[in-house]
């Protein structure tokens, strides 16, 4: 297999300058170590581990794939993985953005968030491990005991044991109101007993323990969510005896195939109780969020995996004459496909899309350190409704370009990308899930139409078209930046309409909004994501001519006038409304 993968390190040094990570080390208590240099050597360090131990074993994972025997329950990992993760905790890249109390490094999240990407890059199936206990672990900082901090924390930041979310049953979902896991209460702790299904890495070879947080009702819970308790279960109770916690088979899925999706069966479990009786939902939420941001991240990760290898197909691939003969070159037969219109424009589809996506990332990770810290209440408020607004935004429009960007960059490589002789076909496998799992895409939709924008009578709106006003009054002064401010101050007007009569709408009738939400947050996106390109040419427009200066303005100018026009499409589906829907004839579907 041909494997072509650089981090993008240089890129992201870029960004964190642009999003304030400077000022960020400079004005959080805690993160004064952390400066950007300091920053950009862990990230080296990162780098080179995930390039030189997970890509490779990348293609051989999802080939070998995985093996469970059902007389034990036990799960193995494909030949390498195991190694690989003792070397990954090993190095403290498990705890790198985890609290330094209970023996992570306590960087700034913002970095965590950007190295995913690599990790994910280099091995998607690998990276849902240490994911999935980075969101156990700030679920339990937030709502756990300090006998349970102290008894989990240190093992799982340390990565010597992992973590789960066990969630969905076999006949609920989205829908968690319906579970039917039960809880009993027996001295300082409870019996669990119950099924669970799609469980990452809910069994494996990687560790000696595997830590669950487990949804689950108590004798006296009232009906729906409201009812819902959350605990943490371990394979492995802290007397050493193995708890009644079981693998029940594995998943045969499209991707991710050295990923463990797992059956659970709690049989009488010991578990314990975290955060208040029924009222679950919270640190479930609070795991749910991070693990949301790292969806997102996913489809910035694979789709630039499939860029990567796309372009360097392409600069080798010879097919046909230039249609202009200036281009042609003597004493070929064909010429390089890059030659060709549609192959740069598919190219630049998924480049404009992606360095974006990932200066969203960068400033969603940085306005997470805000709200978490900064000394300032009302700065920390206006952070914390930044990540609430755009955390549907990147994991909903991110994965869904994702998946669009890996299979335009297949159809740049013809046969070839459809051939597991590169890692494209694997990548469009693995990056699907993410439009599905952490809440489906269309629930993120819902989420941010019914939940985030009438949050506070529309304070969260109100702060995010703040930022876009203030880039538009600072930069519009600086005539250069014309053909990049215009557009955006275009686009986040149609917004504020598009929003006010899509509002105007929903409050008669529900349905209406869900017609019109899926469009609606591609829209948001679309908008978002010209505030981001805007955000990053301001940095250069001053700056000596140089490839980054160049590389930046020519990739933003192709945004603006290629993807950017999308969003008039999708302001016209959402003023359709429902009845071309929901009046069609359900005996004519």
């Amino acid at each position: 297999m041909s494997t072509v993968y650089t981090p993008p390190i240089d890129q992201v040094r870029f960004l964190l300058e642009v999003f304030g990570y400077p000022e960020l080390v400079a004005t959080l208590p805690g993160y004064e170590d952390f400066d950007l240099d300091t920053a950009m050597s862990m990230l080296d360090e990162y780098a080179r581990f995930c390039v030189t131990e997970l890509l490779p074993l990348n293609g051989k994972g999802d080939r070998t794939g995985l093996r469970f025997n059902p007389d034990d329950g036990s799960v193995t990992t494909p030949p390498g993985f195991r190694a690989a993760y003792q070397g990954f905790a090993s190095a403290g890249f498990a705890g790198l953005s985890l609290s330094a109390e209970y023996g992570g490094s306590g960087a700034p999240h913002v970095l965590s968030a950007i190295a995913s990407e690599v990790l994910i890059g280099t091995n998607k199936s690998f990276s849902m491990c240490p994911g999935l206990t980075t969101g156990l672990v700030e679920a339990l900082e937030a709502h756990g005991t300090d006998e349970l901090k102290a008894v989990y924390l240190p093992k799982l930041i340390s990565g010597e044991w992992t973590g789960t979310m066990c969630l969905t049953e076999p006949q609920c979902g989205t829908d968690l109101g319906l579970l039917t896991t039960k809880a009993v209460p027996e001295g300082d702790h409870y019996r669990l007993t119950g099924t669970k299904i799609w469980i990452t890495f809910g069994e494996h070879d990687l560790t000696e323990n595997i830590v669950h947080l487990v949804l689950a009702r108590l004798p006296d819970a009232p009906p729906g969510i409201k009812g819902i308790s959350v605990f943490v279960v371990p394979k492995v109770l802290p007397d050493g005896t193995r708890n009644g916690v079981r693998c029940g088979g594995l998943e045969h899925k499209m991707g991710i195939h050295a990923s463990p999706t797992c059956v659970i069966n709690l049989e009488d479990a010991v578990g314990y109780l975290v955060g208040e009786p029924h009222k679950g939902m919270r640190s479930m939420f609070t795991m749910m969020n991070n693990a949301r941001l790292h969806v997102g991240v996913e489809g910035v990760a694979l789709g630039e995996a499939a860029y990567q290898n796309a372009l360097a197909f392409a600069k080798d691939r010879r097919q046909s004459r230039s249609l202009n003969p200036a281009r042609q070159e003597e004493g070929q037969a064909a010429d390089n496909i890059l030659v060709h219109p549609d192959v740069r424009r598919m190219l630049l589809n998924a480049k404009s899309t992606t360095m974006a996506l990932r200066g969203l990332v960068a400033w969603i990770g940085v306005q997470i350190d805000i709200s978490h810290k900064h000394p300032d209440a009302d700065t920390r408020d206006r952070a914390e409704n930044l990540v609430a607004l755009l955390t549907p935004i990147i994991k909903s429009y991110a994965t869904e370009r994702g998946f669009a960007n890996v299979s335009e960059c297949m159809q740049v490589m013809g046969g070839a990308g459809y051939t597991q002789d590169w890692p494209v076909e694997q990548h469009l496998r693995d990056v699907r899930i993410g439009a599905i799992y952490e809440g489906t895409n269309h629930i993120q939709a819902l989420d941010l139409v019914g939940r985030k924008l009438p949050r506070g009578g529309g304070q969260l709106l109100r702060v995010f078209m703040e930022e876009i006003t203030g880039l538009i009054r600072t930069a519009g002064k600086d005539e250069r930046m014309a053909e990049f401010i215009q557009p955006l101050k275009a686009e986040s007007k149609r917004l504020q309409q598009v929003t006010m009569e899509m509002a105007g709408r929903a409050m008669q009738d529900q349905e209406e909004a869900g017609a019109a939400a899926s469009s609606y947050l591609n829209l948001f996106a679309l908008t978002t994501l010209a505030y981001v390109w805007a955000r990053m040419c301001a940095q250069v427009i001053d700056q000596e001519p140089s490839p980054l200066r160049r590389e930046v303005l020519s990739t933003a100018r192709f945004y603006y006038q290629m993807v950017l026009p999308e969003a008039e499409v999708f302001a016209r589906r959402v003023g359709v409304g429902k009845s071309v829907v929901m009046d069609f004839d359900v005996a004519d579907l």
